[in-house]
């Protein structure tokens, strides 16, 4: 191995780094000041990376806000799928899936997604970056969903209740930026389990 080439993977790897710490500051200071109050100044104090260097990599605020959220949104993915994984089977599956979607949607993530969602509302280049990224996570997250609960969509009304089950935590995860519910919310979503599954139930026999 040459000297340009060791020289060079150090160099690759600080950058994956440098670039990293850019996107988890960038989320965390969505969650905690919102999106107006997330500057391109803060997330390169907090990342402990130069204004230079940020500039480099994400010229704008909006560029470096919608990569954030792509970044977190695929270990997001990863997370879920670890966690579902470790899924009980048997008669608290339901509850489990449910459950887990539930805190999922009342993450840290979600509350920096909330914060793009409202300021794409008017600002035309930010929801045409962001949309994406939203479908692609929508419709990965209801095939997930499906395999899960092992629902049949092929059924009348079961791709119905699936998408109730996504609004319902979607929802759930919105009230849940107002204040602490999480014993509102598990009660909520222990009963919407069980009327899932004799929904289910029925739509299986």
């Amino acid at each position: 191995m040459t000297t340009q080439s060791t020289s060079r993977v150090p160099q690759e790897e600080r950058t994956r780094a440098m670039r990293a710490r850019l996107l988890e500051a960038t989320v965390e200071l969505l969650v905690e000041k919102g999106f107006s109050g997330t500057t391109t100044t803060l997330v390169s104090e907090r990342a402990g990376v130069s204004r230079g260097a940020q500039l480099h990599h994400f010229p704008t605020k909006n560029d470096l806000v919608v990569a954030a959220v792509a970044h977190l949104t695929e270990r997001r993915g990863e997370e879920l799928a670890e966690r579902a994984a470790e899924l009980p089977t048997g008669s608290q599956r339901t509850r489990a899936v449910i459950q887990m979607l539930g805190d999922h949607f009342a993450g840290p993530v979600f509350t920096a997604a909330l914060e793009l969602w409202v300021a794409a509302r008017t600002d035309a280049a930010l929801l045409e970056a962001v949309a994406p990224l939203e479908r692609v996570l929508g419709r990965e997250t209801h095939v997930m969903t499906v395999e899960l609960l092992g629902a049949d969509e092929s059924q009348p009304g079961v791709r119905e209740l699936i998408q109730a089950t996504l609004d319902l935590v979607r929802g759930l995860g919105l009230a849940s930026t107002l204040g602490d519910d999480t014993r509102r919310r598990r009660k909520i979503l222990d009963q919407w389990a069980l009327t899932l599954d004799v929904a289910l139930d029925k739509e299986k026999q």
